[in-house]
């Protein structure tokens, strides 16, 4: 995952998105002000998100999100064949709820835009409540569709997506919780970023390789399936683990691992996680290529290489007694702080000498940092 991926989701793992509920209950009114910090691989990526929810009446919850990323990049793929650059994209979520006895209809639109790229998303979600409460089933759809620039150029190319989801929330005892939720995601459209080239064997370049555009198929299937527990602990505490599963038509295998505690202790609550991620390549992925034009499809994209990372997760979150004029009803202030440590077992390092495909393998070391303030009215 490249680092704008990893910091949205991770802020929408806080909850600080328009997503759709999962169960017969509206979120309560609040609004959260986070600052984020992304640096790793050269990319050091930072900015605000606001989000406030609010109800109407017993039966509708209404929702905003606005959201700013400011990237400065010396990637590695930006110092071995250009300049270092900055950017910034914003992004403005609306979202309603709507609760009718023990069901939840929830609706979303998501428009981000930057300097190149500018992307419009529906989201659709329903969540139904069975067997007294015990059972949560819920279904989404999400459709997306892109225009992709490129800098000085007034051509554009279109990307559309498609998302379906399905999800099952059971309560197996009064301590144990657990989910299960399946994805089905198609991409059609341009699907490479068209800045990217890739390299290849040329015996009468100075360097010993040269460079020609990526080439991607123009479609992508992908099939993802979750499946996430959580205990509750006597003392309030409770600990968590979970597995995800990907595939997709590109050759791509891929798993995560997730496993958490947390902490309750009078106002404070402590965080702490570990999560592995592993991959395989995608079918038309090569650090070097014999020659020019040497297949039909080409990538080398280190996100389509064979990759694993590690990352561990620490947070603290205190609640303010905060009852302001009988409007604010608490509040809360919390940080998070997460260190990934990406390694590669197929992209190398260019920017290190060596023999020509056989340079040394590529790694780095990311760092990510959220503060956060709620409030609940």
């Amino acid at each position: 995952m490249n680092a704008r991926t990893v910091t949205r989701l991770t802020v929408t793992a806080l909850g600080l998105a328009c997503i759709p509920a999962r169960a017969a209950i509206l979120p309560e009114d609040r609004a959260d002000v986070l600052y984020h910090y992304y640096d790793g691989g050269g990319v050091q990526i930072d900015g605000p998100s606001i989000l406030v929810r609010k109800k109407v009446g017993q039966s509708v919850s209404f929702s905003a999100n606005y959201y700013v990323d400011t990237v400065s990049s010396a990637s590695i793929d930006v110092v071995t064949r250009a300049s270092p650059y900055s950017e910034e994209r914003t992004e403005l979520s609306l979202g309603a709820d709507y609760l009718r006895g023990d069901t939840t209809l929830s609706l979303a639109v998501t428009q981000s835009d930057e300097n190149d790229y500018r992307a419009d998303t529906l989201n659709l979600g329903i969540a139904q409540e069975v067997f007294g409460g015990l059972t949560t089933v819920s279904m989404g759809y999400t459709r997306g569709s892109d225009d992709v620039g490129m800098r000085g150029s007034d051509q554009t190319w279109a990307a559309d997506h498609w998302r379906y989801r399905v999800g099952i929330s059971q309560v197996v005892t009064r301590n144990l919780l657990v989910t299960l939720d399946y994805e089905a995601i198609g991409d059609e459209g341009l699907l490479n970023n068209p800045y990217r080239e890739v390299r290849y064997a040329d015996a009468g370049n100075p360097n010993g390789y040269d460079y020609q555009p990526e080439v991607y198929p123009n479609t992508r299937d992908s099939n993802a399936v979750a499946l996430r527990a959580r205990y509750f602990l006597p003392y309030r505490a409770a600990v968590s683990a979970g597995y995800r599963w990907f595939n997709d038509s590109w050759g791509i295998a891929a798993s995560t691992v997730e496993l958490g505690y947390t902490h309750p202790h009078q106002r404070w609550t402590w965080d702490v996680a570990y999560r592995y991620y592993t991959q395989d390549a995608a079918d038309f992925y090569s650090d070097l290529f014999p020659y020019v034009d040497a297949q039909n499809f080409m990538a080398r994209d280190k996100e389509l290489s064979t990759f694993a990372s590690h990352g561990i997760r620490l947070g603290v979150g205190y609640e303010l007694p905060l009852d302001l004029f009988g409007a604010i009803d608490r509040g809360s202030v919390n940080l998070v702080y997460d260190h990934l440590i990406f390694s590669y077992d197929d992209f190398r390092d260019l920017t290190a000498t060596g023999v020509v495909g056989a340079e040394p393998l590529y790694e780095f070391d990311a760092d990510i940092l959220q503060l956060f303030f709620s409030v609940w009215f």
